[in-house]
C-alpha cells in the first residue's frame, strides 16, 4: 500500500478477531514507530507490548474510553523517557510522531488499531506506572489497541480547504 493511500484509508478500529499478532509483524510495526522524527533526534520513546489477556482486560477497565484494549490481540504502551527528552512538549510531540508511524504501519500490515490517549497524572497513567512497572523517568503517553480487524470502516474525504491559510490567517 502506498503511503498516501495508507494515510487516507487508516481508521480507528475498535473490534478485533481472536487472531494473534506474530512477533515479526510487531517488530516491523515497532521499527516503523522508531523511524519517526524527534526533537534533536533524541528518540525518547520506549514501547511496552502487552499480550496477556487478563492484563488487557484490566487496562481496558481503568478508563471507559479504553474498552477496545480488552478486545485486542495486544496493546502497545508508548512511553516517553524524560531523562532523554527533558522538554515535556517535545516529549509529547516525539512520542506522538512515533505513534502515528506505528498506526500507519499497522494499517499497511493489514492490522487494525486505535490510539487511546493517556493524560499525565490520570488513573490509567498511575496504573501503568505501577503495573508495568515503569522507571521514574518514563511516562506513558499513549495506548495502542492492536489486532486483526473484525470491522471495516470506510475512508472519508477529510480535506477542508477552509482550514488552510497562506502567509497569514
Amino acid at each position: 500500500m502506498d503511503i498516501l493511500t495508507a494515510i487516507k484509508t487508516r481508521r480507528s478500529i475498535r473490534s478485533y478477531t481472536d487472531q494473534s499478532v506474530d512477533d515479526e509483524t510487531l517488530d516491523k510495526i515497532l521499527e516503523a514507530a522508531m523511524c519517526a522524527p524527534s526533537a534533536n533526534n533524541k528518540r525518547p520513546w520506549h514501547f511496552v507490548v502487552i499480550r496477556d489477556r487478563e492484563e488487557l482486560v484490566r487496562i481496558s477497565e481503568v478508563q471507559r474510553y479504553h474498552k477496545p484494549i480488552g478486545r485486542a490481540a495486544c496493546c502497545i504502551v508508548v512511553c516517553g523517557d524524560k531523562s532523554i527528552q527533558g522538554v515535556h512538549d517535545f516529549l509529547l510531540n516525539d512520542c506522538s510522531a512515533a505513534t502515528e508511524n506505528l498506526l500507519l504501519a499497522a494499517h499497511g500490515s493489514g492490522l487494525g488499531a486505535v490510539w487511546c490517549g493517556v493524560n499525565t497524572g490520570s488513573d490509567v497513567s498511575r496504573y501503568l506506572k505501577e503495573k508495568l512497572p515503569l522507571p521514574a523517568s518514563v511516562v506513558p503517553i499513549a495506548l495502542i489497541a492492536l489486532g486483526y480487524p473484525a470491522e471495516e470502516r470506510k475512508a472519508e474525504d477529510r480535506f477542508d480547504a477552509s482550514r488552510i491559510h497562506y502567509e497569514k490567517w
